[in-house]
């Protein structure tokens, strides 16, 4: 299938990035300009900021919620935030009835490896001594980088024995920051004219790698750890047209081999990061219901 042509419309109009490598506070700034006003956001019965320890974190709780889930925003670990997110987070709370709490992990370069990830296991264990999981759903969430903190905080989780997590759900996940572009397929079938480009993932990665993270490091590149066995029920949603695509399918695999319940789904026309950017469109809004029934049936 093509590229769904509202996205591809979209991208079209979008001016060409500037010259030379990446500048964090000039995307940021980009990119916060875009966020919604907050009398135009999708209203819940609260949200409310607050701190898991030294953590800052945005609570979402829509009427009767049932279980939480933990979410961690993407932005190839140097952008996005509680406010870039914001809509995300919103969409989760309303339709899978769950309290959502987004966490506000501290970025690179700024924060040196492994900060973010830290923040991001510590307002796990803070869910779990503040909110109501007795018995119930405590789900991790994360698109793009987030998803690798999904992942990883869930292995982490699990060499702890910390075994309250019961589901993750991964959107369009970076698993291998490894960029070699034949190590996937993909990566070269999606390497131009998708919106993420193959040639921006090492320059828009560095700023996390130079601070430290080892892309050997099974906690930074989740599909170098060997054995995946006892790892929560995975949610893993691809998009046709990322360059990121295979090693999501490629980690849902690894995990069914290894005794794990997992849903993969492809969402056809899609690029990287359409939940963030294109979750209005309706064959993509349905990525929110498709989260609601992996966690209800499980």
């Amino acid at each position: 299938m093509t590229l769904h042509p509202k996205i591809a419309e979209a991208l079209a109009s979008m001016p060409a990035p500037p010259p030379g490598p990446p500048d964090p506070q000039v995307l940021r700034a980009a990119e916060e300009a875009e966020v919604v006003l907050p009398e135009e956001r999708l209203p819940l019965s609260k949200v409310e900021d607050v701190k898991a320890g030294d953590v800052p974190v945005r609570v979402y709780t829509p009427e009767e919620a049932d279980g939480v889930l933990v979410y961690f925003h993407g932005g190839a670990f140097f952008l996005g935030g509680l406010e870039t997110h914001d809509h995300v987070a919103r969409s989760l709370a309303k339709e899978t009835g769950r309290q959502v709490v987004s966490v506000g992990y501290r970025r690179a370069p700024e924060a040196a490896y492994p900060a973010g990830l830290q923040d991001c296991y510590a307002a796990v264990r803070w869910a779990v001594e503040n909110l109501a999981v007795e018995g119930k759903t405590l789900a991790l969430a994360g698109d793009s980088s987030g998803g690798t903190f999904a992942a990883a905080v869930a292995a982490m989780a699990h060499d702890d024995g910390f075994d309250r997590i019961t589901h993750q759900i991964l959107y369009y996940p970076s698993l291998d920051l490894d960029f070699d572009v034949d190590r996937y397929a993909s990566l070269r079938e999606n390497a131009e004219g998708y919106g993420l480009e193959t040639a921006g993932l090492k320059p828009f990665n560095a700023f996390y790698l130079q601070s430290g993270a080892d892309p050997a490091d099974p906690l930074v590149s989740p599909m170098k750890r060997k054995d995946l066995t006892g790892l929560p029920p995975a949610l893993i949603v691809t998009a046709e047209h990322d360059p990121l695509r295979d090693e999501g399918e490629l980690y849902g695999l690894r995990l069914k081999d290894a005794g794990v319940d997992v849903t993969v789904s492809r969402y056809e026309g899609a690029g990287h990061g359409f939940v963030q950017h294109f979750s209005w469109i309706p064959e993509y809004h349905r990525v929110f219901g498709e989260t609601r029934e992996f966690l209800n049936r499980r």
